[in-house]
């Protein structure tokens, strides 16, 4: 466990890419990031715009939102988690929705989010997560179409009986 006064400084120095199509949205966002923090924050209202403002400005970690017009949530994030054609496939990434459904949470592990979070979001929750993917993160590995964090079965040490997906993946940082 990171201590209050060096979770100050990380918090401090971090910079957060908030993508939603709703300026609200945002706007509680960002003032939940300022509450625990945070003082480097760029919003972006697409999907497009955010993955310019990845390449752009490198930030530490990304909260998406799912449903977004054009590229979605999902489809931003195999975007990003393509080492082959997106300069930065490793950044954390945080899910932010109003659907919680367990499939979408499901479709958000397989696309290679590292933590997702359910709207209304509190700071807290906001907050843990954001200690989750900034203080401890899982290493990335590679099985077949999938490349992001590795699943937290794997972390742990326990594996499903006859897994072949775990059997696959390799590690690549």
């Amino acid at each position: 466990m990171v201590d209050t006064k060096a979770l100050a400084a990380i918090f401090a120095t971090t910079k957060v890419l908030v993508v939603d199509d709703e300026h609200y949205m945002r706007k509680v966002v960002r003032t939940l990031l300022m509450s625990i923090g945070v003082r480097t924050i760029y919003e972006a209202a697409n999907g497009p715009t955010g993955l310019e403002l990845i390449r752009s400005v490198s930030p530490d970690l990304a909260i998406v939102d799912w449903e977004m017009p054009g590229i979605d949530g999902t489809e931003f994030v195999r975007i990003v988690r393509s080492p082959e054609t997106f300069p930065l496939p490793n950044i954390p990434i945080i899910m932010l929705t109003g659907h919680g459904e367990r499939s979408r949470v499901i479709e958000s592990v397989q696309v290679g989010v590292n933590e997702f979070l359910l709207k209304p979001v509190s700071s807290k929750a906001l907050k843990d997560r954001m200690i989750a993917v900034l203080t401890n993160p899982r290493p990335f590995v590679r099985s077949g179409d999938y490349y992001g964090p590795a699943p937290r079965k794997m972390i742990a040490g326990v594996h499903a009986d006859g897994d072949q997906a775990m059997a696959n993946l390799v590690l690549v940082n």
